[in-house]
């Protein structure tokens, strides 16, 4: 319990900050905005280069690990989908968020450090491959939704979707530092501590976005669909990954505990980034942020007992 107090409570802790601040007018009106668009723009890109740029290839692509976390993140993807269409209509853009509520693990400053603590550096490699494969590989699927959405009547060419979404700052710079770490090329000291502290930026800036967020309006978002999304974010999707990490793929080990312990992690700030990024389930995605991470105090203390990580 207390090693998901010490990684849990702090980002708690940022997000109760940002709503204070708004409530009690500390910033002015729009600042959510400003601050979403900086990690939007700046933050997340240099984070998502960075992170790619330090991860050898050989180190990437385990492929069982690949497998089990890949799997799970579509399965958790397909089913949300299915539901969302069945019971909470709205556009392709609302569609694509509330998929990602319901399977985009906080891999960055939940993951990385929980993984660090639960297993000393051994959990690092894991932790950074879930960091790379859910924010270079899977968040740019709800930017996809976002730009077919947002061409309706525009236009017919089926690429220019797919375009805009390559063309976002955050697929552009993963595929830069993918080609970086692959080419061997060495980046100078200066350089390497730029995309540092900026990427050091990425996690209270988004955090504190999102408290801001909720904290400046009334929020209106439906019980049942949050409920719905932090049910299958904390409780289905790391069910759907011990079973492929476990069963289906034959891992075991740190590979199989962090595979699921990744699953198991709340709903990721750069839903909510996406979201006001495209002013759609905006509301929403910020509710499933919140609770899906105060829930998940129990949740992930619950499943560290029964994976016997101490």
């Amino acid at each position: 319990m207390s090693v998901i107090v010490e990684v849990i409570l702090p980002i708690f802790a940022i997000m109760l900050a940002g709503y204070a601040a708004a409530r009690t007018r500390l910033l002015v009106e729009g600042a959510s905005e400003a601050i979403s668009q900086f990690v939007y723009y700046a933050a997340a890109p240099a984070l998502a280069f960075i992170s790619l740029y330090r991860t050898s290839l050989e180190d990437f692509f385990n492929w069982t690990f690949l497998g089990a976390l890949g799997g799970g993140l579509v399965i958790t993807l397909c089913l949300s989908l299915l539901v969302a269409v069945r019971f909470f209509p709205g556009g392709l853009t609302a569609y694509g968020l509330h998929g990602m509520c319901t399977m985009f693990p906080s891999t960055g400053y939940v993951g990385v450090p929980l993984l660090f603590i639960a297993f000393g550096d051994a959990g690092l490699v894991p932790a950074i491959i879930g960091v790379v494969v859910t924010g270079a590989f899977f968040l740019p699927i709800s930017i996809i939704f976002a730009e077919i959405d947002r061409g309706k009547g525009q236009s017919r060419n089926l690429l220019r979707p797919f375009a805009g979404a390559l063309a976002s700052p955050l697929v552009t710079s993963a595929v830069a530092g993918l080609v970086a770490s692959a080419s061997g090329l060495q980046l100078p000291t200066a350089a390497v501590t730029f995309f540092d502290i900026l990427s050091g930026a990425f996690a209270p800036c988004a955090l504190f976005a999102a408290g801001l967020f909720m904290g400046s309006r009334k929020v209106r978002a439906d019980p049942k669909e949050v409920t719905w999304l932090v049910v299958v974010k904390l409780a289905i999707q790391p069910l759907i990954t011990w079973w492929l990490a476990y069963r289906v793929f034959g891992l075991d080990g740190i590979w199989a505990a962090s595979a699921v312990i990744l699953a198991a992690l709340p709903t990721g700030v750069p839903v909510f980034v996406v979201a006001q990024r495209y002013g759609t389930y905006v509301e929403r995605s910020a509710a499933a942020v919140v609770v899906s991470t105060a829930v998940s105090v129990f949740t992930l203390s619950a499943l560290l007992i029964v994976l016997n990580v101490k």
